[in-house]
């Protein structure tokens, strides 16, 4: 078998590097189509509110639909389920694209369309993630295998938003839509190739299977510790994301391009931290990596929120997507790591189900709060929130 540098040994295996080049054009068009949206409900609309809103009605089914997606998941042939998915997930971007298109989108659509987006995202988020372990032959590459999925995502998030920035100076949001859906062709023709050997799924009821999955979680100190950082850091830190529309147009007096690029500082970010994780050799160190990336994030807002330079704060946004995703994607490893193959999925789900539907609570509130009280005020209510809790949890932790 190739050899492989140590930071990138789990695309020695085959069937990770078909879902990983797959992905990597997926995960542009993601981010493309993303910042597009952003940008037409901002210069529909000048809303805050309802960018607030939008994000809201595309994270908050990853809540309230991921825990029951994760034991439905976990009863089925992963692979054939995720193909199915990401064709789903095409149809909804060439929809969006057509409504725009023909002008025909409005605030009520935007919404539809967005929630639409977040039911399938609830089922194809912890369906790709579960999938990881058997891409990678040898389970000792899983925790690689999570991080260069996690550096693949954060490289386009650095890409793509300046990239999309870009093509919306020279074209339609439409568009950028329309590229999206060409995007996912490339992970099912990828999925398509991938050789997999049957795996074990959960048998029993609906019912038990997500009854066991649940047990799982709650009596396991570990897993409730992780997932209460996901829980705070993705309410406060991520809520960035709703407000930066509103931070490029009036408070830097900019314009999509000046939106690519905060978001790309953001994923510059997010692009560093997850190579420290992918050339990470244990797993030990991410507990302590998982608070100390909480205090960066908090600080990286504060910096953001009050800063009127453009270059501080790129560099706050570079901060502050290090931060969020340390936090996040080191608490997807150690819960991976530690999961039963045969709960891996709805583990998964339970965790993306936090993650995802905290940033859109998030979000929601932002939006709302910026729209009173103006979006830096937003930010700095999260940032301080956000470090209050870093202070109770090192407090915590030393006394344990």
């Amino acid at each position: 078998m190739r050899h492989w540098p140590r930071s990138l040994r789990a695309l020695r295996h085959r069937n990770f590097r078909l879902y990983f080049i797959g992905h990597a054009i997926s995960t542009l068009g993601t981010w493309i189509q993303q910042v597009a949206l952003s940008w037409l409900i901002y210069r529909l609309t000048g809303s805050v509110a309802l960018l607030g809103l939008t994000t809201f009605a595309a994270l908050i089914p990853q809540l309230l639909v991921g825990p029951f997606a994760g034991a439905w998941i976990d009863r089925r042939d992963k692979r054939r389920l995720l193909i199915v998915v990401e064709a789903a997930l095409a149809l909804q971007a060439l929809i969006l694209a057509w409504l725009t298109a023909e002008a025909l989108i409005g605030p009520s659509l935007i919404v539809a369309m967005a929630a639409l987006l977040g039911v399938l995202n609830a089922v194809d988020t912890p369906l790709r993630q579960s999938l990881l372990s058997q891409f990678v032959d040898d389970r000792e590459d899983l925790p690689n295998a999570l991080a260069l999925n996690a550096t693949l995502f954060t490289m386009s998030r650095f890409i793509g938003p300046p990239l999309a920035g870009l093509l919306l100076a020279m074209v339609s949001e439409a568009a950028c839509f329309t590229l999206n859906a060409l995007s996912y062709l490339a992970l099912v023709i990828g999925l398509s190739c991938v050789r997999l050997l049957p795996s074990p799924r959960a048998g029993g009821s609906f019912r038990n299977v997500f009854s066991e999955g649940l047990r799982y979680a709650l009596h396991n100190t570990q897993v409730k510790q992780l997932m209460l950082s996901v829980m705070v850091v993705n309410l406060t830190a991520s809520s960035y994301v709703v407000l930066l529309p509103v931070f490029a147009r009036d408070i830097f007096a900019g314009d999509a391009s000046t939106l690519g690029w905060l978001w790309g500082a953001a994923g510059l970010g997010s692009l560093a931290s997850s190579l420290v994780l992918a050339g990470n050799r244990s797993t030990s160190p991410l507990r302590q990596f998982i608070l100390t990336s909480a205090a960066v994030s908090a600080v990286a807002m504060l910096l953001f929120a009050v800063s009127t330079q453009l270059w501080l704060s790129l560099f706050a946004m570079t901060l502050l997507g290090f931060g969020i995703t340390l936090c996040n994607v080191g608490t997807n490893i150690l819960l991976q790591s530690d999961a039963p193959e045969a709960l891996r999925g709805r583990v998964v789900a339970l965790y993306t189900s936090t993650r995802f539907g905290f940033d859109a609570i998030g979000g929601l509130l932002a939006g709302l709060i910026a729209a009173h009280l103006g979006a830096p005020s937003a930010l700095l209510g999260a940032g301080a929130l956000l470090l209050a809790y870093v202070a109770w949890a090192a407090h915590r932790l030393k006394r344990a």
